[in-house]
Formats: C-alpha cells, sequence, structure tokens
C-alpha cells in the first residue's frame, strides 16, 4: 500500500522501498541498492569571496585519506567542488574561478519514507581562487582573444579582461597534491597547485579546438557565443572542433593514477549534421591520457555513443567516472526539465556504465590519426562510420526513478516545486561503505549545478535576482551502489 507525505502544499505518494536493482555488464554484474541520502545547500549561500555559493555542482571529488566512519556509525569526509562561469542571467561576468571546500557527514537511510532531507550534512569550509601561472584570479567572461602558446602553455583564451578565461566543469586529485580541472571555453584541462596556482595545461588535439574563419582562413576562437553582460555579438557555433558550450563536461582520473579521462558533453561540430546539430550530436569523443611521464601523453581516443530517448534526441553527458583504466561511469541527463524550467518532467538522467576494452568488442583508438584533424569526421552529417566500433555503453542507475525519489520527500515531474529536481545533474564522486561483509558496495555521490538561480544573488560585487523567479537550492543525492572492478580505495 502506498504511505501518503506531506511535502509543502502537495500531496507526494511514497511506495515501499524499492528493491535492489542489478545490471549485467562485461561479465560482472552491478548493483544499484537505492537512494540513502539527500543534501540541500540554501540557494542564496555566500562563499569567502562575497559571491553567491551555487554552481559548485559542477564538479566534485572526495579529498584521499578524509572518508572514516565515526563512532555514531555515521560517515564525515572533506569534498572538493568546482563552480563554473559564474551567474550569466543578463550575460557572462568576471567570475574567478575557484574551488568550494566543504566537510561532510552522512547518515545514511534505509527506510521506506524519510521525513526530513538532512541525511547528508554539508558544511562550507572556505574557498580556493584558482590563479593563472601570474598569479592573477580567471575569469568567466567568454573568451575574446587568443594569448599565443609561451612560457611552456599552449594558446590560452583570454577574456576582455585580458586574464585566463575558463569555464570549470570537473575536478580531480592527480595523487600528488596537484589538481586537474576540465574546462569548456577551450575545451582545455588544467593543471593546479595544492594552492590553486596554474602549473600546466593540455591542449586536446586540433579536432577539437574551436575554430572560426577569418581572413586568412580558418583559425582558433574560443568564444562560446556568450557575450558579457552589457554588450552583444553572435557569432553563432565554430566551423569546426567543440559546440558552444559543450566542452570538456566530464573528466576523471583513474584510481592507480595513471589515465586522465576526458570526456566532450557531445559530438564535435565536424561529427554531426551541421543544418540539424541538435539532432545528430550523438557520437561524442573519449580522450585518454598517460599522466605518468613528465608531460601527459595522449593515448586513447574512443567514440562514445551518447544514450537516445523519445524518438531521437540524444543526452547530453555531464560527468565522468573512472573505476579504473577501462570501464567508467558517465552521468547523462536531457536538458531544459525539471524544476522552474517549463516541463518539469525529466525523461533522462542516468549514471550509466561505459568500457573502452570491451573483451567481444573493443572499442576503436582513434588517438593520433587523421581523425584528430579539423577536415576527418568519425561520423559524416552525424552518422557513425562504419569502420569505428564505440564504447561498450549500458543504462545502470535511473536518476528519475521516483519509486527512490519519493522516499526522501523528491520527485521526478509535476508539481513544479523545489522537490522536483532541478534540470542540470553534472558530478559524482565515490567514498567506500566501509562494509567488510560487503567491500565492492560504495556511497555515490551525485550533485546538481543549480546555475546560481536566486532571487536574493551576489555576483562579482553586484546584486541580482535570477530571471527564471526560482530559488534553486543546491541538491546532493546519495546512492549506496556495488561496483565490482573499481579500483578505488576500501577501507
Amino acid at each position: 500500500m502506498l504511505a501518503v507525505l506531506a511535502a509543502g502544499a502537495a500531496l507526494v505518494l511514497v511506495p515501499p522501498r524499492a528493491q535492489a536493482q542489478k545490471v549485467s555488464f562485461e561479465g560482472a554484474t552491478f548493483v544499484n541498492k537505492g537512494l540513502v541520502g539527500v543534501a540541500r545547500v540554501p540557494s542564496n549561500a555566500v562563499d569567502q569571496l562575497g559571491d553567491t555559493l551555487g554552481g559548485f555542482g559542477s564538479g566534485m571529488a572526495l579529498v584521499p585519506g578524509t572518508w572514516r566512519k565515526n563512532a555514531d556509525g555515521s560517515f564525515g569526509g572533506s569534498l572538493v567542488m568546482v563552480p563554473d562561469r559564474g551567474w550569466n542571467g543578463r550575460g557572462t561576468t568576471d567570475y574567478a574561478g575557484r574551488l568550494q571546500n566543504f566537510d561532510v557527514t552522512l547518515r545514511p537511510f534505509y527506510g521506506a519514507a524519510a521525513e526530513t532531507q538532512d541525511q547528508l550534512a554539508m558544511t562550507y569550509r572556505g574557498t580556493t581562487r584558482l590563479r593563472d601561472a601570474n598569479g592573477n584570479s580567471t575569469t568567466g567572461l567568454d573568451a575574446a582573444t587568443v594569448r599565443p602558446a609561451g612560457g611552456g602553455f599552449p594558446a590560452l583564451p583570454i577574456g576582455p579582461n585580458g586574464r585566463l578565461s575558463v569555464d570549470d566543469e570537473a575536478v580531480a586529485f592527480a595523487g600528488d597534491g596537484t589538481i586537474w580541472v576540465s574546462d569548456e571555453y577551450g575545451p582545455y584541462i588544467y593543471h593546479y597547485s595544492p594552492g590553486g596556482a596554474l602549473i600546466g595545461a593540455i591542449r586536446p588535439p586540433d579536432a577539437f579546438i574551436p575554430k572560426r574563419m577569418s581572413a586568412g582562413g580558418s583559425a582558433d576562437d574560443f568564444s562560446s557565443n556568450s557575450p558579457p553582460e552589457g554588450t552583444s555579438y553572435k557569432k553563432g557555433n565554430p566551423v569546426s572542433g567543440r559546440q558552444n558550450n559543450q566542452g570538456f563536461e566530464g573528466m576523471s582520473i583513474s584510481p592507480d593514477k595513471t589515465r586522465l579521462f576526458v570526456l566532450l558533453q557531445s559530438a564535435l561540430i565536424q561529427d554531426t549534421n551541421p543544418k540539424a546539430i541538435r539532432d545528430s550530436r550523438r557520437d561524442t569523443r573519449l580522450l585518454a591520457y598517460d599522466i605518468t611521464g613528465p608531460a601527459p601523453s595522449l593515448v586513447g581516443e574512443y567514440v562514445v555513443q551518447l544514450p537516445q530517448y523519445g524518438e531521437s534526441l540524444s543526452a547530453a553527458e555531464s560527468e565522468l567516472l573512472a573505476l579504473n583504466d577501462h570501464q567508467l561511469l558517465v552521468l547523462a541527463r536531457d536538458s531544459n526539465a525539471g524544476f522552474s524550467a517549463k516541463d518539469p518532467l525529466s525523461r533522462y538522467r542516468s549514471v550509466d556504465l561505459i568500457d573502452v576494452a570491451d573483451v567481444a568488442h573493443p572499442a576503436s583508438n582513434i588517438a593520433n590519426g587523421p581523425y584528430d584533424s579539423p577536415d576527418r569526421s568519425v561520423a559524416p552529417n552525424g552518422v557513425l562510420d562504419p569502420s569505428i566500433v564505440p564504447v561498450a555503453y549500458r543504462k545502470f542507475l535511473d536518476i528519475n526513478d521516483n519509486a527512490e525519489l519519493n522516499r526522501l520527500g523528491l520527485h521526478n515531474g509535476a508539481p513544479n516545486d523545489r522537490n522536483d529536481l532541478y534540470e542540470k545533474w553534472e558530478s559524482m564522486t565515490l567514498a567506500p561503505a566501509l562494509d567488510a561483509a560487503n567491500p565492492d558496495d560504495f556511497f555515490l555521490f551525485v550533485d546538481s549545478d543549480n546555475d546560481f538561480a536566486t532571487q536574493d544573488g551576489h555576483m562579482a560585487g553586484k546584486p541580482y535576482r535570477d530571471k527564471s523567479g526560482a530559488d534553486v537550492d543546491t541538491l546532493v543525492l546519495v546512492y549506496r551502489v556495488t561496483l565490482p572492478g573499481y579500483g578505488g580505495p576500501r577501507k
């Protein structure tokens, strides 16, 4: 029988606890044991730099060595979160790139229905500002120019204020205290010291670099057609390379710290039908870098066919989490659906499994070959070249599952209220369940990017009210999962 839980003015039907959901993939059984916790960070919280504490769901990572089980049965640790380019409801702003630091306490809930959404407590501990090699803060302003390569760095996107222009999307610890951060504007991968100083940058193959036509032919142009506040221009998409705002959304480092993986949110321009890009963006690309040497080396490049929903729509990739040196979790979702959107119902939000080394059908490795040139497509007019084998892909954990969401007072779909999941879910991290009887069990944290949406906002020294009219809290969901083959710490 269904129980009824009051949720503000709405009544939400809460079914009994769902059974564990099992998926067979590459000869192993992966299990979703259900949602065990929720955290909610208020939309109008402010960080130590005076800006709205939002957007930090773009990327997160568990700080190595901090996870523990407490005497009272709870778990504790520390998270580093990375916000993207800042609130841009009236245009991109001079939002300094940063890391947001939290301590967390998890009290997993395994019952049928909870009355609160506080199983995960998050305590803000401060902000680490990200800076370029000259000590200057980065900026969220749309890239206006290109700084030529030099000083050990590739050509860099530069904002109209002369600072490194970044749209940060994912964060990972290298194992030596340093931090890697992926970016959409480049799309680049940036390497920072523990204190946030830029020490390196990876420029991907030329096929990934956004190029627009100029008098001398095509040239690097890192703009995402996102004018700063008070200005206006229409650049459209590049002629090749990453699409506007579809750069390196997902990044992860293998547990053995030998491989850095990075994944485009959706297909490169040349891998789509230019007359119908949104309907032909399925064939995106995954890169793998060897990071054991003095400089990162590209050793793998693969095609990932994004999941489809409806008749022909492709979900976009929002995060990546390496289980080992060949299997990864992918967070994929639809867009323009959820709390504060016109449509409150999302059709696809899921944590999925991929494997680049499927024994029966290993994915084609196209690294360092002709497909790294902008004039060579893996999917002409959006149709995958039949000579290329994509990575193995399997749906795993359905975030939209109302049987689980309702247990903790959340839902997907009407009513369009604060308990309806917001559109964007963009980050993941893992922590061991520390259960000797189930050594392959982990807590999977999945975080939303609230786009800094609040009616009491502060950004770059100015107040703002988001045009949505909504106050969108940041939600973090915690699932218990069984992940055979994960190479991360179990104690």
